[in-house]
């Protein structure tokens, strides 16, 4: 789906800070949405948790910063880190170059995989009005 100059695949669910996730298996794969990155400007630090860490929904996992913002990442699930994307710490860029691709942050082993998911977003009719709104009072901020 698109809004505005912002992507947002139909096959990931969405947090209400802007962090995404993917069911691939057993996992959940973790990043940053277009819309979040593209606000953050190019990402230069990230910092998260580690491997075996336990995580909780819409707690924070880490930090992200750019030049002119630091921000938590905030987890999508609730679960067991079982994969950190090392790439990432080399080139946090890679949010910003490809934020559901090579930019994902971390893989997670959920604990109740269907209680987190029924609390994200998907995707259309009010995924899309949600995001305007949010789209919106970004731009307002920004004024």
């Amino acid at each position: 789906m698109q809004i505005d100059e912002y992507t947002f695949p139909d096959d990931l669910y969405f947090q209400k800070d802007h962090y995404w996730a993917r069911v691939e298996g057993d996992v959940v794969v973790i990043g940053v949405s277009d819309f979040a990155q593209k606000l953050a400007g190019t990402i230069k630090r990230v910092v998260t948790l580690e491997e075996e860490d336990e995580v909780v929904r819409d707690k924070p996992i880490g930090t992200l910063s750019s030049g002119k913002w630091t921000g938590k990442l905030y987890s999508p699930v609730s679960g067991e880190i079982v994969e950190v994307n090392e790439d990432i710490e080399d080139e946090p860029n890679l949010i910003n170059d490809d934020p559901y691709g090579e930019g994902w942050v971390l893989k997670i082993e959920p604990s109740d995989l269907d209680a987190d998911l029924a609390a994200l977003k998907k995707p259309g009719p009010e995924f899309e009005a949600w995001m305007k709104n949010e789209i919106e009072d970004k731009k307002q901020m920004m004024k």
